[in-house]
Parts: C-alpha cells; structure tokens; sequence
C-alpha cells in the first residue's frame, strides 16, 4: 500500500492575520480559498508542487455545531490548545531570524536538543504553536 500525507489542519480565528503569517512570514503559497456560510478554508503549501498541505480553517468547522461547542473550541483556541505544525528547515536559525523579524511572536529561539536536532517555536496569530527543525549536522 502506497500512502502519503496530503493536508493537515490548524484552526484559526482570523484567516486574514493568519495569511500574514503563513504566507508572507513563512512564504508558503496559497493553493486554495473556499468559503462556505460564514465559514472559511485556505490551502497552503510549499511553493514547490508537492508536499502536505496545511489547511486554515474555522476553530470548529462545523455549520451544524451547537454555538456553546463553537465558543468551547475558540477559548481552547485561544489559550494555543489546539493544533501546531513542526516544519523543517536547512538553516533554523535563518528561519527564525526570518520570522521573528517579519513579527512572529517567539517562544523558543533556537536551540541544540538531546534529540538530534535544533529548534525554535513561535506562536501563530492564532495561538498555534509552530516549530521550525534542522537536523543536526
């Protein structure tokens, strides 16, 4: 069997601010902007055919989901409770020079971990955690 990942999703609350970041910051490219009620999903990629995807969408992409279940997973969204993406890079610390200076909110500058890479965080507009990896050489 031949499987591969395709798309994964991280919410947002506000798809503009996350264009911002994922676009313009990370330089990922837009594939895709559908909207459906009051709802919203962007694709994004690497600016390479190819490779996941990742997916911007409402906190609960559900039309039919009860408005306390809605306000349940935006607070979660909010506290940075819900989804996160570890990307990898060549060079982690031009990556995270990259996107602190383009306004990301940094969590973690990079840094050599015991397990065999170096690492830095940022939180997106959202609040999702993202990660930026490099194998060590």
């Amino acid at each position: 069997m031949d499987i591969n990942l395709s798309q994964c999703f991280i919410a947002v609350d506000d798809h503009d601010k996350a264009l911002a970041f994922y676009r313009d910051a990370l330089g990922l490219a837009v594939r895709n902007d559908v909207g459906y009620e009051d709802m919203r999903w962007v694709t994004l990629g690497s600016p390479t055919p190819g490779g996941v995807e990742i997916v911007l969408e409402p906190p609960l992409a559900d039309p039919n989901a009860p408005a306390a279940d809605r306000q349940a997973m935006a607070e979660l969204l909010a506290k940075g409770f819900l989804r996160g993406v570890i990307f990898s890079t060549q060079d982690v610390d031009a990556t995270f020079e990259k996107v602190r200076a383009a306004g990301g909110e940094v969590i973690q500058e990079p840094v050599d971990q015991p397990y065999g890479v170096r690492d830095c965080a940022f939180r997106d507009p959202a609040g999702n955690m993202i990660r930026f990896t490099q194998a060590k050489q």
